[in-house]
């Protein structure tokens, strides 16, 4: 009990707490002096004997309807000495073993790439749900599992209108080669073009889709960013037969060459992934349009001629 101040008592009065129903009521005058008041105290219990072991834990892991049961399971726990109570109860745990510890793990590995990639929770829950769809077909044993997880990744990240190079999700996997990753992301369809009857759906890049990222890569300026993408939507409108990576790193190559601040071709080529060879290539499709597809209110205070010869 602890005291507060009642109105109607007009002092300071010892108060009962009624959890069940979250009221404060004076013990003296029964005034309800707080209603539905929210317990910001933990909410967890403690089932721990007196043996000084203090672990707060009440529940388990969240629930996780990919996995069989939605991840519930029950654990057989220990002694205050580290020992089962019951050793046979233990035996009769161990030879039941975990039939989702393999998917548990693909599914960690899954987070853990996608939070070094900064990868939105969506992305992650599509990524994990191809997965699983893959799982259920029996067709992940004896694969790569590192080549296998980034390449659902790959595909999660196309179907959610956020696309990630090969190269950017190669570069945080130690297990699994460019190669590797592409060859996984080709059986990945093919199974699941098996499993649906169809064609899976894996989601149309543009060169847009990339920009944002490698523009806050080079730290350009607002204004550098705008012109890109407006160059990006009016090249569209050209027959320049490259990959959308490869125009986005040309165009942004192409405006930074008119700005004050200049990038050099080999800080561009690493903050997209893209090789500087490719780059010049695409660089020479854009060119004869550069006038046409750079904006005006871009290039009226810019010297087009400042644009280098893609022959140099």
């Amino acid at each position: 009990m602890s005291d507060l101040y009642c109105s109607d008592c007009k002092r300071m009065t010892e108060v009962v707490s009624d959890h069940s129903a979250g009221d404060t009521v004076c013990s003296e005058c029964g005034l309800v002096l707080e209603a539905r008041s929210i317990d910001e105290s933990s909410e967890w219990r403690i089932f721990a004997d007196d043996s000084g072991d203090h672990d707060p834990n009440r529940v388990g892991g969240p629930v996780n309807p990919l996995l069989g049961d939605a991840a519930l399971s029950t654990v057989i726990s220990r002694s205050a000495n580290g020992s089962n109570a019951d050793p046979s109860l233990s035996r009769l745990q161990n030879r039941g073993g975990d039939p989702d510890r393999a998917i548990v793990f693909a599914f960690k590995t899954i987070a853990n790439m996608a939070d070094r990639l900064s990868l939105v929770t969506t992305i992650k829950d599509r990524a994990s749900e191809i997965y699983k769809r893959l799982e259920d077909q029996k067709c992940t044993r004896g694969r790569n599992l590192e080549a296998l997880v980034a390449a659902c990744i790959y595909i999660a990240c196309r179907q959610e209108g956020k696309p990630r190079t090969v190269k950017e999700i190669c570069s945080i996997v130690s297990g699994a080669t460019k190669k590797e990753i592409g060859r996984a992301k080709e059986f990945i369809v093919k199974q699941l073009k098996v499993e649906m009857g169809e064609s899976m759906e894996m989601g149309t890049i543009h060169a847009g889709d990339y920009l944002r990222r490698f523009c806050s890569n080079l730290g350009m300026s607002n204004e550098e960013v705008k012109a890109v993408q407006e160059t990006v939507q009016k090249a569209g409108d050209f027959d320049i037969r490259r990959s959308p990576i490869s125009i986005a790193a040309a165009i942004i190559f192409m405006i930074t060459q008119l700005s004050d601040s200049k990038k050099p071709l080999r800080d561009i080529s690493i903050a997209t992934t893209v090789a500087e060879g490719t780059i010049k290539n695409a660089y020479r499709d854009l060119y004869p349009h550069a006038a046409k597809i750079i904006p005006e209110w871009y290039a009226k205070d810019r010297d087009l001629k400042n644009l280098s010869s893609p022959k140099a």
